[in-house]
């Protein structure tokens, strides 16, 4: 006989939250039906998230960088690492990818975000020679800043916190697991207690890579761009909406209700939860914030993220965001990339659509 016993039926709490989340969540969302209505939603929207991510408790400082190293690591793309400290004493490692400069114009420029299980900023800047990321490249196409550097973007490749050369005690080491992984449990943990969240560290130290770019002055930021999968597309999703310097945005991987994705599904990354934000908002509210700026959203049909119901889940989202584009009469800036397969990044439409988006961009169509 074994040592346990067998449980019929079991009394957890899920089918309780459900109708708690049906009946308390998305309070704030927009209920107007104009472009005026909509911006003073839009500032009320974003005065109210910034208090929910924490974003009020971050604590601003001199970024100080210092270029640690600059070599050639393909034809024609240079590499810089670049640290930051974005707070007191917190430091944020950034590999930058500099294609050769076409003479004419400054460099467009854009920030690529890292996801999880890939390492950060290592799978993201294309580090092939390392064997664990090379296999995450491969599984994920995770090498999307190599793919914009190799479009001839300057590129900023950073490790978000509790990412790479981020990761905090517990995970710190060579083992691959914690190598390729991420300490955003242990963040979350000493955040949420001190009324922050890991979202908003991650939120708030994109804004400080903004800060850096525009200091630098050396690219366009005009047709500055954000990309990210997965994890790094919840960062893209969070910093576009929250920053207008990001003139346009790619989000892979990362755009679904929160009922079907991260409460039925509820033992997603810590990274994704926010106290409260449920009651307010849901993920299509958020996106909605981008509008109009161009923005590309891929999903994959046989992602698991997406949640039980599928691109049902997803188109649900959109729908929301296509509403705020309509407002501006900017419906074609939205653009949703379906792909197949599960979860994964496809470059496939970058060589598209990026210079559609900066021809609307120049135009102010």
């Amino acid at each position: 006989m074994g040592r346990t016993i067998k449980i019929d039926p079991y009394y957890g709490s899920l089918k309780g939250m459900l109708a708690k989340y049906d009946r308390l969540s998305r309070r704030d969302a927009f209920t107007g039906d104009t472009k005026e209505s909509y911006e003073r939603w839009k500032a009320q929207a974003r005065e109210l998230l910034w208090k929910l991510l924490g974003l009020d408790k971050m604590e601003y400082c001199d970024l100080d960088p210092r270029i640690l190293e600059r070599k050639e690591v393909a034809p024609c793309i240079v590499r810089e690492k670049v640290l930051l400290q974005v707070e007191p004493k917190t430091y944020m490692p950034v590999y930058i990818l500099i294609p050769q400069k076409q003479a004419g114009k400054k460099q467009g420029c854009f920030l690529a975000l890292p996801g999880h299980l890939g390492a950060g900023k290592y799978s993201v800047a294309g580090c092939g020679e390392i064997p664990a990321v090379k296999e995450a490249i491969e599984r994920f196409h995770y090498d999307y800043g190599m793919q914009l550097a190799k479009l001839g973007y300057v590129t900023l490749c950073p490790d978000s916190r509790g990412f790479g050369e981020r990761r905090d005690e517990a995970l710190q080491g060579e083992a691959e697991g914690a190598f390729l992984g991420s300490s955003c449990f242990q963040l979350a943990h000493m955040a949420e207690p001190l009324g922050q969240t890991v979202a908003g560290m991650c939120t708030y130290d994109v804004m400080r890579l903004l800060d850096y770019v525009c200091e630098r002055g050396e690219w366009d930021t005009g047709r500055l761009g954000c990309l990210g999968f997965s994890g790094g597309g919840m960062q893209t999703l969070w910093a576009a909406a929250m920053d207008d310097r990001i003139r346009q945005a790619v989000i892979s991987g990362y755009l679904y209700g929160y009922r079907d994705s991260l409460l039925l599904l509820n033992g997603n990354c810590s990274c994704n939860y926010v106290p409260h934000l449920w009651e307010h908002f849901d993920m299509g509210d958020i996106a909605s914030l981008i509008a109009p700026r161009p923005l590309l959203v891929q999903s994959c049909r046989d992602d698991h993220l997406n949640g039980p119901r599928g691109l049902e889940n997803v188109a649900e989202q959109l729908d929301i965001v296509r509403a705020a584009y309509r407002l501006y009469g900017k419906e074609a800036r939205l653009v949703h990339d379906v792909r197949e397969g599960g979860h994964c990044w496809h470059g496939e439409p970058l060589a598209q659509i990026l210079p559609y988006f900066e021809d609307c961009l120049e135009k102010g169509e």
